[in-house]
């Protein structure tokens, strides 16, 4: 009884202090995030394209592109400045834990199993720069798939800093219906190539 009564006290005290860090990391990166509309626009976007791929007058749809082209670069725009703004968060503070679950204290336990969040954040602006200048050619359908991908597997960094990669990734599936492989599936190589190397 008494063993089991330690293990309820470890566990508890383990889930109060990822708790503490997660609301910690939720108010820094919610005190950055809150300066721009980069969410509303994401939002914006998804909806926008569904709309445009189910429009059946070519007309109609030569519109919603355009409208949504403009919201692209909006987009890009405050994702940059967001990345410019968060980079001056200091390093301890910056570092994401790689191990699948919330571990107290994990990024100064295991240092060495942590990847920097400034730097995923810039590679996720570059990502998202050139999917919107649409480097790679790619069809209105294609780009905006692309794009959507992008935007997908930014916001699972968001959450996995925010509190797990679990977590995060089981977000990515209530929210948008696809898994954490899947997005990163669909982004540009050199995306999947960069993120790959940094979180490991």
């Amino acid at each position: 009884m008494d063993i089991f009564v330690a293990l309820m006290l470890i566990a508890f005290s383990a889930y109060t202090l990822s708790a503490r860090a997660q609301k910690r990391r939720i108010a820094l990166l919610g005190s950055h995030l809150s300066k721009y509309q980069i969410e509303n626009l994401m939002e914006s976007l998804t909806e926008g394209y569904l709309r445009a791929l189910g429009e059946d007058d070519a007309e109609r749809r030569a519109q919603v592109w355009s409208v949504l082209a403009t919201a692209e670069t909006v987009l890009s725009e405050q994702f940059n400045r967001f990345v410019l703004d968060f980079a001056k968060v200091d390093e301890a503070d910056a570092r994401v834990s790689r191990l699948p679950l919330a571990v107290p204290y994990a990024t100064r336990l295991f240092p060495r199993a942590t990847f920097d969040m400034r730097k995923a954040l810039s590679m996720h602006a570059h990502a998202i720069s050139s999917a919107v200048a649409n480097r790679a050619n790619q069809s209105q359908k294609d780009k905006a798939y692309t794009l959507s991908a992008e935007l997908f597997l930014m916001q699972h960094t968001c959450h996995w800093f925010c509190r797990s990669k679990a977590v995060a990734s089981a977000r990515l599936l209530a929210r948008h219906k696809t898994t954490y492989a899947q997005v990163l599936a669909a982004v540009a190589p050199p995306t999947r190539e960069a993120y790959n190397a940094l979180t490991g």
